[in-house]
């Protein structure tokens, strides 16, 4: 069960930490630790991963900023309550990492797999230059009848083709996973800088069952 579970959530990033490790919770006396990573793009831009670790992968009390690391995973999403609401908290759950001198520019830098089922409507739309979007939430299963939920965003004739997906379509999707700012307003004052995390899909297929 567990290895096919793998299979449809993978994971393999190499980036550089940038930031120290806080407690995330614990689980049958077993710590878990989050640690943002900085990946870059092709472009001169780079995103800002963050990692979920054991403290049986790594000794955590230590400053590792700067450091170079390949890791592998899965993107897990779990809901943190705040606010009066829940709010979706996604990162990269670690199975796998190793310290790397360097990042080649031909390395693959930012990679994943999903096998899983659309459960929400898409939402098509088109940006004021005409290019097409499409927003799909996708359902990845895990162990133990749990979920995860990971939003991704199609571009071009991947939206197009999405636009019509019905809720519980099995889809396969390919891509890299991104960081975006956006503004969340407080009240109507005030507005909050804050970061979402979504797969940014490079190719996708339908399967029919």
């Amino acid at each position: 069960m567990t290895d096919k579970v793998i299979e449809n959530n993978q994971v393999a990033i190499m980036g550089e930490i940038i930031s120290d490790f806080s407690f995330s919770h614990e689980i049958y006396g077993e710590g878990f630790y989050m640690v943002d990573v900085l990946v870059p793009r092709l472009s001169d831009a780079s995103d800002v991963i963050p990692l979920m670790i054991s403290e049986r992968l790594l000794d955590v009390t230590k400053d590792y900023k700067g450091q170079k690391i390949s890791v592998i995973g899965q993107f897990r999403s779990y809901n943190r309550h705040e606010e009066l609401r829940n709010k979706l908290v996604l990162s990269v759950f670690v199975r796998e990492i190793e310290f790397v001198e360097e990042i080649g520019e031909s390395s693959k830098t930012n990679q994943i797999f999903l096998d899983g089922y659309i459960c929400k409507a898409p939402i098509y739309r088109k940006t004021p230059l005409g290019r097409e979007i499409a927003d799909v939430l996708l359902a990845v299963n895990r162990p133990y009848g749990k979920s995860d939920y990971i939003p991704c965003i199609c571009w071009g004739r991947n939206a197009h083709y999405t636009a019509d997906f019905e809720v519980g379509t099995r889809c396969l999707i390919w891509g890299r996973i991104q960081s975006r700012e956006y503004m969340k307003k407080i009240s109507e004052t005030e507005a909050e800088k804050r970061v979402a995390f979504e797969v940014s899909v490079s190719k996708l297929e339908k399967i029919e069952e």
